[in-house]
């Protein structure tokens, strides 16, 4: 196990936290993936038969950062809550996702989401696994569709993935390249 200099940690969480934040006004979140290793993981479950699952820089940027992140110009994912672990390497932040329609109302998915991220040193994550309540962030896509107030890109977004099957990066539940719940060293 690596311990690391608490300073450290929160110095690139408050690094990941401004870069978040650049992301949701510009709509691109590909530099995000600047801040994994080369060969670094990005996970999450999306539902009851598919894991999503990035191997590698280029897929983080492409997959997570790119493709799953089309079309959700007005979404943010303020984070309310981070927690460090110097000790172990690790961080959880718990962050709520917003979406704005057309209209600039403003609407909350209910329920908890958050990333929980493995530091590999030199301000680069190893791994990060998120969470989040998929069956109300669909239920929000679909009452956003049928109000009619999204942009062209995210009603693109949603015929694209509506007729693709399964999405670059998307795997049958228990069968990603990596495992969604990633190794873990003994702890403390």
């Amino acid at each position: 196990m690596t311990e690391f200099p608490r300073a450290e940690l929160e110095e690139v969480v408050q690094q990941w936290l401004a870069a978040n934040i650049e992301a949701e006004r510009s709509g691109d979140w590909r530099p995000l993936a600047d801040f994994f290793v080369t060969d670094g993981t990005y996970g999450w479950n999306i539902g009851p038969n598919d894991d999503v699952m990035c191997v590698g820089i280029e897929e983080i940027r492409d997959i997570a950062f790119g493709q799953e992140m089309e079309g959700l110009l007005g979404w943010r994912y303020p984070y309310q809550r981070v927690l460090i672990d110097e000790k172990l390497g690790e961080v959880l932040g718990f962050w709520k996702q917003t979406a704005t329609d057309t209209d600039g109302v403003e609407h909350e998915v209910y329920g908890l989401g958050g990333s929980w991220f493995r530091y590999a040193g030199h301000g680069k994550w190893a791994w990060q696994r998120d969470f989040f309540d998929f069956g109300h962030v669909v239920d929000l896509y679909v009452r956003l569709l049928k109000s009619g107030k999204v942009s062209r890109e995210f009603s693109a977004r949603m015929e694209k993935s509506a007729g693709a099957g399964r999405l670059p990066g998307w795997y049958p539940l228990g069968e990603t390249p990596a495992p969604l719940w990633p190794p873990t060293e003994s702890t403390p």
